[in-house]
């Protein structure tokens, strides 16, 4: 599941260098380029997922997360190396940064052992509610203020969850259980990245992957199922899955550069249609009319949040 919480927070946008500039010969041709870009980085993330979903149903989650989290870490070190393990140790508020490490991992790992059991683009329905979790805790852990039409959409959209849910004796499952804590772990996440936003991208990527990778470490460790044996095939797609996820980072914090982040941002929910085209295709997962209600309930609320907050920015 995508992790890019800051990228997709308009505060984190950066100004456009000019050799971004010079690389497009006209604002409107950067726009273009921009929506272009989110909409490759969506269908990586989409991809990353079937990738993760198919790798599941081999091997364990902890075993999944250790090899995707140590792939990451050898790929990022030169970057790390650049800015001193020193600096990426010694940082302010440790506690936050444990906080955010655990509940990403948490995230990734309930997205994985959602997948394991559940059509794709059900748990990815699930996940595109944690912008109206992060609007739902932003007043009570940031101190913002909500006004009332974001508080009836945060309720439209938690409607959506119970709609998706479709609380029965039949659907309401362990995994689906696991699938709603690992998108409010996600929306946790995202509220502590924004209480953390004066660290550098870098070290919160550290915190986020090292996290992780000891996480997964302990879990494989205490796992009883053991430590199932990889091919070299798949050896090399568990490391494909940290390559692909931080690529499509790449891409969406490259496209928020080149366009406006309300040009760009709600193309994040055609990670809802990947999903369930893909989970058609190489599942054969029909998506449940219930999960289709409650994704254009969700969808629905979490565009109004975000165009409201642009507004407000704006007159702000």
């Amino acid at each position: 599941m995508p992790e890019y919480a800051r990228a997709l927070d308009t505060r984190y946008r950066k100004p456009i260098a000019m050799t971004d500039i010079a690389a497009s010969s006209s604002p409107a041709a950067a726009a273009r380029l921009g929506v272009l870009t989110m909409l490759v980085g969506m269908l990586m993330f989409a991809l990353n997922d079937v990738l993760g979903k198919w790798l599941v149903a081999t091997y364990s989650v902890g075993q999944v997360m250790l090899i995707r989290s140590l792939a990451a870490l050898i790929i990022l070190s030169p970057f790390f190396w650049r800015i001193g393990w020193r600096r990426l140790v010694g940082v302010d508020r440790p506690r936050l940064h444990v906080l955010r490490s655990v509940l990403f991992a948490a995230e990734a790992s309930g997205f994985y052992f959602a997948v394991a059991y559940m059509p794709l683009a059900d748990v990815m329905t699930y996940w595109l509610a944690a912008p109206i979790y992060v609007a739902a805790l932003s007043p009570l852990l940031l101190g913002e203020r909500v006004g009332w039409r974001r508080w009836a959409a945060i309720l439209v959209g938690f409607a959506g969850v119970v709609i998706a849910l479709e609380p029965s004796r039949d659907s309401f499952t362990l995994p689906a259980v696991i699938a709603l804590g690992g998108s409010l772990a996600f929306g946790g996440a995202m509220v502590l990245g924004r209480m953390l936003r004066a660290a550098p991208d870098t070290t919160l990527v550290f915190w986020q992957v090292a996290g992780a990778a000891i996480l997964a470490g302990v879990w494989v460790v205490f796992d009883p199922q053991g430590w199932t044996p990889v091919n070299g095939v798949d050896l090399g797609l568990l490391g494909l899955l940290g390559v692909v996820a931080m690529s499509a980072h790449m891409l969406v914090n490259r496209s928020l550069k080149l366009a406006d982040a309300s040009m760009v941002v709600p193309l994040q929910y055609t990670m809802l249609l990947w999903a369930i085209v893909f989970g058609w295709l190489f599942f054969g997962d029909l998506p449940r009319a219930a999960m289709l209600a409650g994704a254009v309930v969700i969808v629905a609320s979490g565009l109004f949040i975000f165009f409201r907050e642009q507004q407000l920015k704006q007159r702000d």
